[in-house]
């Protein structure tokens, strides 16, 4: 384990070992650990699955090059959701009944976790759900290296709060992520005083958010917290900024640039716009110099790094360090080793599973929006706890619960 953990970091060997990335998914299967990949390689969310697969693939050839686990090499079997919904869980019974894989990483929305979840519950298989989201999942076999709703929230609105006022005005996608994180928005605000003054739930298909502007307008809020997904979060950006009130309201959001929304807004539109999440490729962290040189050499670098790219390659790593101290790849003495307290330097700094609730404990940065498409930190929140789900959550003390938890 000590060989395993002191070996992680040799930058070199890493850099020369990014130019076989893309033969992974063609290694041999005689003697390889076969783990699945379900990520939206093409439709709307690309934005993000490319990247998160992208992260999964890195890491583990960051294993491999090391010796991979148990004296052998990790296969990745990948499919492409296609940022459909039915073709989760198409995929996911494919991994586990053709490819028999050992682990499940995947999965963006809400939605497609959901859709994954139960699947692996039934087979008792480890699932890494790699993006941040709404909060509250409870399930032994889930583990979840996003940030969720109760690390990223109470942090923003706080300083939304502190910075532009207690009125705001919430604007997300009429599903899961965002009908739940609208109840977590309605209970910070009225614990730090404030109150919500209108929302606005709207389909993924949106493109067309004048009435919601509209009704922005009339409700007078001193902060919008927009969380639209996808393509439509660059365009409720500039047409809340082409409408002129950003130059009066706040704007917020716990996932502008995790699909890097900001590279395609026009400055006027993403400049001051305030985000709060796990990741940013501009953080400065000690091992993210050293993942961007590594992401680099395999990637390029036309484009930043996402959270969710972080997510992956931090889920990979963690699940890695479970097996080499499990001695085995099978789920049950995996999932005890991860809820042993394992740790991991990743890019966005140290991460650690909490054992009750199999979230990460990590750190939350808040950022501002530049005119050069990027972000400036403007606050650091280290070792922020998931306190909600280690509240309502204790998968240590009943292994059975398989649900997801909501605030009252």
């Amino acid at each position: 384990m000590l060989s395993y953990l002191c070996s992680r970091r040799k930058i070199a060997a890493l850099s020369i070992a990014a130019g076989l990335l893309m033969s992974l998914p063609a290694l041999a299967a005689d003697g390889t650990i076969k783990i699945g990949s379900l990520h939206d390689l093409t439709g709307g969310l690309n934005i993000y699955g490319i990247q998160q697969a992208q992260g999964l693939k890195l890491a583990v050839n960051d294993i491999n090059s090391e010796g991979g686990v148990l004296g052998k090499q990790i296969e990745i079997v990948e499919y492409d959701t296609q940022s459909e919904l039915s073709k989760y869980t198409q995929y996911a019974n494919t991994l586990l009944l053709k490819d028999k894989v050992v682990a499940v990483f995947g999965g963006l929305t809400s939605a497609s976790r959901e859709a994954i979840r139960p699947i692996m519950h039934r087979a008792k298989i480890p699932y890494f759900y790699n993006s941040l989201y709404e909060g509250g999942v409870c399930d032994r076999y889930n583990f979840i290296t996003g940030a969720s709703a109760s690390q990223q929230l109470g942090v923003l609105l706080e300083w939304a709060a502190e910075n532009y006022g207690k009125k705001f005005y919430i604007m997300a996608p009429d599903y899961n992520f965002g009908t739940i994180a609208a109840t977590w928005i309605h209970k910070y605000a009225k614990e730090m005083g404030g109150e919500v003054v209108g929302e606005d739930f709207l389909p993924l298909s949106a493109s067309d958010f004048g009435p919601t502007l509209r009704k922005i307008q009339q409700s007078q809020p001193d902060v919008v917290v927009a969380l639209p997904v996808g393509a439509n979060q660059t365009g409720f950006m500039e047409q809340f900024a082409a409408a002129g009130l950003k130059e009066k309201i706040g704007i917020v959001s716990t996932n502008y640039g995790s699909g890097n929304q900001q590279v395609v807004v026009s400055p006027d539109a993403g400049e001051g716009v305030i985000a709060s999440q796990e990741y940013f490729h501009w953080i400065d962290e000690p091992k993210n110099e050293e993942f961007k040189k590594i992401w680099q050499a395999a990637y390029g670098d036309k484009e930043p790094i996402i959270s969710e790219a972080v997510d992956a390659w931090n889920a990979a790593h963690l699940w890695a360090m479970a097996v080499e101290k499990a001695g085995t790849t099978d789920a049950e003495p995996v999932i005890d080793a991860l809820e042993s307290g394992l740790s991991f330097e990743g890019p966005n700094g140290n991460v650690a599973f909490q054992p009750g609730s199999h979230h990460l404990k990590q750190n939350i940065y808040i950022v501002r929006g530049n005119r050069e498409h990027g972000f400036d930190v403007v606050k650091v929140f280290k070792s922020v706890a998931p306190t909600y789900e280690d509240e309502v959550c204790d998968l240590t003390k009943d292994k059975t619960i398989s649900k997801q938890f909501v605030p009252e």
